[in-house]
């Protein structure tokens, strides 16, 4: 069954998804109904000029931060010091940057108008963080996610140079667990996040995981101002 979402920023459980891990259409992106999703493992993903669509996969992709990988090849771009990352520096130039980047397979960004201004919202509410990978002083690559209690929730990245998305995501892994974070929700299955250590877990042991996850005070407000 896929509900039908209205003015109160509640949602059905996310047991109730259909096998694609459709759960409810419509409602809005305000800050409470988004904030009550990533807590209930829920996530907006639609098309323009579709309505909002709101998901729980299952099986879904998880990075716990003690398993992440990287390849020799990553570590000595890393060691290099090619780029410099900092994080909450650019947002709004992270995410349209996400919002243009191509993706394999796929025509248009889901990472629509609307889109852009609720994260934004979230963003100077100091619940979504931005890390940027820089060169020469130019923004060549990022990322963005929601962050609740002990839980990073990815929603996506880009590069304008090889291996720049790769580096700010080892960054903010790496702060995920010195900050010690207990996953990075990676939603959808991808070659790219399984080879950084990301394994697929079913529905019901994420949402016992993020449950122990959101037990924990969130931090709010700005990340670090200083490069890493």
């Amino acid at each position: 069954m896929i509900y039908r979402l209205f003015d109160e920023p509640i949602f059905p459980s996310p047991q109730e998804a259909e096998p694609d891990g459709l759960l409810a259409v419509g409602g809005d992106l305000s800050p409470q109904r988004l904030l009550n999703a990533y807590s209930c493992g829920i996530f907006p993903w639609y098309a323009p000029r579709s309505p909002i669509l709101w998901w729980s996969t299952d099986p879904r992709l998880v990075l716990f931060p003690s398993e992440l990988h990287v390849s020799r090849s990553l570590r000595r771009v890393l060691n290099g010091g090619r780029f410099q990352v900092t994080f909450d520096q650019a947002f709004e130039e992270v995410i349209r940057a996400c919002a243009c980047a191509p993706r394999p397979g796929q025509e248009g960004t889901w990472i629509v108008p609307e889109m852009v201004e609720a994260y934004s919202r979230l963003h100077h509410l100091g619940f979504v963080h931005s890390v940027e990978a820089w060169r020469d002083d130019r923004l060549v690559g990022g990322l963005y996610g929601v962050a609740l209690g002990r839980a990073f929730f990815g929603e996506s990245m880009f590069f304008s140079e090889p291996d720049a998305s790769k580096v700010a995501f080892v960054h903010l892994v790496h702060r995920l667990e010195r900050r010690q974070y207990d996953l990075v929700d990676c939603q959808q299955t991808t070659a790219h996040l399984l080879r950084f250590g990301a394994r697929e877990v079913r529905r019901t042991e994420f949402l016992q995981r993020l449950a122990l996850a959101l037990d924990h005070p969130t931090e709010r407000g700005p990340w670090e101002k200083r490069n890493w």
